[in-house]
């Protein structure tokens, strides 16, 4: 009998190890990465109104536990690795699929990972000044590699390999960093509101709440009604959107999750129900400790306001109004365990997807292996390389924005693979049923394609979102070729 080579997979199939509180903190941990500290400043200068942002933030939850409750009765179907990529196969063909496992390669996932890189070498930086921008190493044209470059690249390689030791490694990583940080998003939130109550500057900031207005970077205020309204609200969205994102990774993984029938459904819902409803209340923190309006050219964090936070640190200058200039620190560890986490929980479900994709014939054959530690190492090093590759780029975060639209287009048709599958397949196995179907699946299709529209529309966004669509469409001619190197 022949021995095995030491390229035969020692282990063939996934270990079912995650709980229904493993998936959840998955869920929670890969959403909360640096966005909901940040994002609210450019929300704020948009709208000029708490009235309107706090609105914003309530339909982007309302949207995204819509969206998670439809994905339920997709992932009770098909509780495999490779999650949403299965779904849309199996409605659309394999071609859809592979166009959306490809942008998820090419962008969706590793440009997230590297901008969640960035953002934790940003603020590791306050500690290390050497990690900042201005520090080059080597310039190769365009390319400029830098100390913070190398960091950045340095923790998605611990990341990796951590995850490469097996699923407990990574779960327990991700427990421990998801538990720390909605901790202190938590005291944020109970701090903020009740010294806002007692201040009256919620009160103030609730005032003539509704009165919508834009702000541009010098300080002029243009009122906004109407159209323009639903242009800057739309345009707004994105912002909340892309810190709501990644919910969906925990499908990613169902091969590895107990009883995932019932607990990628249940993860689902209280994963993302827990987090929006903290992004509500992180924002109202916010307005219980600055004013939402301020001036660019103010030199005090409360003459700042929401909308001028120094460098969009909405967060940070929020703890200091607290603590002072510790507040700074305090945030920055604060973002330093939110993002080390996120990416753990980005790193570990995305190599699942491509793992799908190989065992079809659709991604490098090698990435369709389990290590000795049953899970697809070869898949997880392949993205830390390419997601390395956008570290040192300089174009990750254009990358970033052109795929929020892209991904936002894939809900909408994933969410549009339930209606296909209810009539192709009336009688599958369904132990969930969406909620409210069909009008709750359809509810979110309709506002999601109306954000898409007011994104193409919008000259400040049409060419990220054009670029986004000419990502995924390159994804047509790739499967071709790739099914032509297989005859």
């Amino acid at each position: 009998m022949s021995q095995p080579t030491d390229t035969t997979p020692i282990s063939t199939d996934f270990n079912r190890s995650l709980s229904l509180l493993d998936s959840t903190l998955i869920v929670s941990g890969s959403m909360i990465g640096s966005g909901v500290f940040i994002v609210t400043a450019g929300m704020a200068r948009n709208l000029g109104s708490s009235g309107w942002l706090l609105m914003l933030w309530v339909l982007t939850g309302v949207l995204t536990v819509a969206a998670a409750l439809s994905y339920g009765e997709l992932a009770g179907m098909m509780p495999k690795a490779g999650g949403q990529y299965i779904y849309i196969q199996r409605a659309y063909g394999h071609l859809t699929g592979f166009v959306y496992g490809w942008t998820v390669f090419t962008v969706i996932q590793t440009g997230t990972i590297a901008a969640v890189a960035v953002a934790f070498t940003k603020f590791s930086a306050v500690f290390m000044p050497a990690l900042g921008p201005e520090n080059v190493l080597l310039a190769l044209g365009p390319v400029k590699i830098t100390l913070g470059s190398l960091y950045a690249i340095s923790s998605l390689v611990l990341l990796t390999w951590l995850n490469s030791r097996g699923v407990q490694s990574g779960k327990l990583i991700q427990n421990v960093f998801t538990s720390a940080k909605l901790i202190a998003l938590l005291g944020l939130i109970v701090v903020g509101i009740s010294l806002g109550l007692s201040s009256g500057l919620l009160s103030a900031n609730l005032t003539n709440a509704w009165a919508a207005s834009t702000t541009s970077a010098t300080g002029e205020v243009l009122p906004l009604a109407g159209f323009a309204l639903l242009l800057a609200f739309g345009t707004s969205m994105v912002g909340s959107l892309f810190s709501a994102d990644a919910w969906n990774n925990v499908t990613f993984i169902a091969g590895e999750i107990k009883n995932p029938r019932r607990n990628i459904p249940l993860a689902l819902f209280f994963g993302t129900l827990i987090v929006t409803t903290i992004y509500f209340l992180a924002n109202l923190s916010y307005l219980s400790l600055l004013p939402l309006k301020g001036l660019p050219t103010a030199t005090d964090i409360v003459g700042r306001g929401i909308q001028f936070a120094t460098a969009d640190r909405v967060a940070t200058a929020a703890v200091s109004t607290i603590f002072g200039n510790i507040g700074v620190a305090i945030m920055a560890v604060l973002i330093m365990v939110s993002t080390f986490g996120c990416n753990n929980g980005l790193i570990l479900a995305g190599a699942r997807l491509y793992y799908a994709m190989a065992k079809d014939g659709l991604f490098i054959r090698q990435a369709s292996h389990l290590n000795e530690n049953a899970v697809p190492g070869r898949a997880l090093w392949l993205q830390c390389i390419w997601a390395s590759l956008l570290c040192l780029s300089g174009t990750y975060g254009d990358l970033l924005d052109y795929c929020t639209f892209t991904s936002l287009c894939f809900y909408i048709v994933t969410i549009g693979g339930l209606f296909i599958l209810r009539r192709k397949e009336p009688n599958a196995e369904r132990p969930y049923r969406a909620f409210g179907y069909p009008l709750v699946p359809a509810i979110y299709m309709l506002a999601g394609t109306a954000i898409c529209l007011i994104l193409l529309y919008n000259p400040t966004t049409r060419f990220n979102t054009g670029m986004g669509l000419l990502i995924a469409g390159l994804g047509v001619p790739v499967y071709y070729w790739t099914k032509r190197k297989q005859e």
